[in-house]
Parts: structure tokens; C-alpha cells; sequence
């Protein structure tokens, strides 16, 4: 037995050996085969980590830039529109130092535009929350444009005396030049006239030389509605038109705040709304495609919302991911943004906007 071990030992001690130098000729050669196919000269491990960091840098060139972020920092309103597509699910509003953060983190990932929204915005805290987000974001992000979108119900002119300097753009939501027809649709506030309102913020903006434009909805109350001398005579810089649109969970569907399918019109109806009204030169038309994708919009939260199936899915808080992580999931299609003119500053030196 001990015969048989003293021979078999060096035997596999050759065979051991043997193994070890194929392997190292083997991985010499695949090493070089793979450093002429990179056409550098460098060890494989470095090779590999180099493309790795070459295809991070490539996903932080292609990822999205939040250049224009329309934040609803709020769901609660004073209105009841039929179709309202963000309803007030939920009275959340985050602290102002919290709010501040978030956009922060978005000037610093890209941010350009910002756009305040609702629910109404100038229903909390009277209007000095939003205004201070307003300042915040002009004088301290000194971004380009800072713009707002409201009913217009809340709006005094103190507000334009103490805020009005650092707001770029107000667009006030104007469904309809007849009263009974705002009754019919919900937007209003008991006697109040909405169109009498409508012109007197048109004339504030004009005194503290904030762009004004009017936003409507149009829907089966007011498809058969001539607007162009009304328009013409307000003069916004622009008219945006958009089609009604469902979205579910929020105006359609069984946990749904409205019932907006009734007032749902189809794209030739939409269309021929869009005809009648083509002598307008600030007419801007939505549709349901454009508004379901071309828009980055955070919720109370400050999570981007996916419009794309018809729903909003959120994504995590950029408070607790960051941009970069949660806009990868916000459905926004930057082709279409840049289609729909989404891409323009209101100038207060010249009165005019500027691409």
C-alpha cells in the first residue's frame, strides 16, 4: 500500500501542475483576445469595470431632465367641475421647508419651469403658501419661468402687490362664457360670477405685468360653444384647449371622486370645436394623448404620477429617492413635451413670451 502511494504521488503532483499551466495560458490568451477587441491594452478586470462606468455615464446622458414640473401641491378645491381629473382624495400638504427641499432637488436635476397647481392653490393658507413657494423658486432658484394655474376664485389683488413680482405666468380655468353653463359643469362658487372674475384678474395681471392665459375644458356642456369674441377680447398670450379626459380612480372608475364620463366628447367632436375656433391665433389644443403623456406632474407627495394606462400610478417621493431614481417612472414622453411648445419664458421687461 505504501508502494502504491509513493508512485501515484508524483504522478499527480505532474498532473496538478500540468492543470495549473494550461489555466494560465488560457487565461493570458483570452485576456489579450478580449483586450484587441476593446482595442486597448489593459488588464481584463480593468476592461470590464471600464464598461461599466461607460454605460453608467451613458444612462445619466439619456436619462430625462425634469425640465418643466407641474406640482399639485394640493388636492383640495372650492370648485366641484364635473370632470376634474385630480380630485381631492386626500388634504396633504407638506410643510414649506419640505416643499422647498423638493424643488430644490429639482433645480438641481434640471429644472426650468415651474408650474403650481391644485386641487386650488391659493385656497391654503389664503395664498401666502403658495406665494412663498412662488418667491422661493424665482429669488432663490432664480428659475426662468414660475407659473400657476387656478379657478381664480381666491385671487386678490394684495396677493399680486405682494407675490406678483416673482410670478412669470397665471393661467386662470375658464370652461365657458355663460353662467349657466359654469353652473352646469361645477365651476363655480354660489352666486359669484366666474367670467366677471376672469376680467379682473386679466386686468391685474396686465398692471403687474404677468403673462395671463385662460385654460378650457371642453366637454359635451360646451362643445357647441362659439368662445372667439370672448377670447379675443381678453387677449391671453395663450389659449389652452383641452379635451375632457378620464382618468381613473380620479373621474371615472368605483373609487372615483366624480362621474366625468358624461361629459366625455369624442376627437371629431373635439376637432370640430378646434375648427370653429381656428381665426383664434393663441388657440393651443390638447388632446387626450398629449395630456396623458407630455406632462411631468408630482402630486402632494412630490411622487410623479404615470398617466400612460389611464390611471396615475405614482412613483416613490423624490424627498426619499431622489429625481433621478423616481422620474424613471413617470411616464413622461420629452418628444411630445417638445411637440406641444412646452419650451417658452414670459419676458416682463418686453410683455411678451419668448422660445
Amino acid at each position: 500500500m505504501k508502494t502504491s502511494y509513493l508512485i501515484a504521488s508524483p504522478m499527480l503532483l505532474l498532473l496538478q501542475l500540468c492543470i495549473s499551466n494550461l489555466h494560465h495560458i488560457f487565461t493570458s490568451v483570452f485576456s489579450k483576445v478580449v483586450n484587441w477587441t476593446l482595442g486597448v491594452c489593459i488588464p481584463l478586470t480593468s476592461s470590464v469595470s471600464q464598461l461599466h462606468k461607460e454605460d453608467d455615464q451613458s444612462k445619466d446622458k439619456n436619462a430625462t431632465a425634469p425640465t418643466s414640473v407641474n406640482y399639485h401641491f394640493t388636492r383640495q378645491c372650492n370648485y366641484k367641475c364635473g370632470f376634474c381629473f385630480h380630485t381631492a382624495k386626500t388634504s396633504f400638504v407638506l410643510p414649506l421647508d419640505e416643499a422647498k427641499r423638493g424643488l430644490k432637488l429639482l433645480k438641481e436635476s434640471g429644472m426650468e419651469k415651474i408650474n403650481f397647481s391644485g386641487g386650488e392653490p391659493f385656497l391654503h393658507d389664503k395664498g401666502d403658501f403658495l406665494g412663498e413657494l412662488v418667491q422661493y423658486c424665482k429669488q432663490d432658484l432664480q428659475l426662468p419661468s414660475v407659473s400657476i394655474v387656478s379657478n381664480g376664485s381666491m385671487i386678490k389683488e394684495k396677493w399680486f402687490q405682494k407675490y406678483g413680482e416673482d410670478l412669470d405666468i397665471l393661467a386662470v380655468s375658464c370652461d365657458s362664457f355663460d353662467e349657466a353653463t359654469n353652473q352646469l359643469i361645477g365651476r363655480t362658487q354660489g352666486r359669484k360670477s366666474h367670467i366677471d372674475n376672469l376680467h379682473k384678474i386679466r386686468n391685474w395681471c396686465q398692471q403687474y405685468k404677468v403673462a395671463f392665459k385662460i385654460n378650457s375644458v371642453i366637454n359635451t356642456f360646451n362643445i357647441d360653444e362659439d368662445m372667439t369674441e370672448n377670447i379675443l377680447q381678453l387677449n391671453p398670450v395663450r389659449w389652452k384647449v383641452f379635451q375632457c379626459l378620464l382618468i381613473d380612480g380620479e373621474n371615472a372608475g368605483d373609487e372615483a371622486l366624480r362621474e366625468a364620463e358624461r361629459f366625455v366628447i369624442s376627437e371629431e367632436m373635439f376637432q370640430e370645436f378646434l375648427d370653429r375656433h381656428s381665426s383664434v391665433p393663441c388657440l393651443v389644443p390638447e388632446s387626450n394623448e398629449k395630456m396623458r403623456n407630455s406632462y411631468l406632474i408630482l402630486d402632494e407627495y412630490m411622487r410623479f404620477l404615470d398617466c400612460r394606462e389611464g390611471r396615475k400610478d405614482p412613483s416613490k417621493s423624490i424627498l426619499d429617492v431622489g429625481v433621478k431614481e423616481a422620474i424613471c417612472f413617470s411616464g413622461f414622453d420629452e418628444k411630445m413635451f417638445k411637440e406641444r411648445g412646452g419650451k417658452y419664458v414670459w419676458s416682463k421687461a418686453d410683455m411678451k413670451l419668448e422660445w
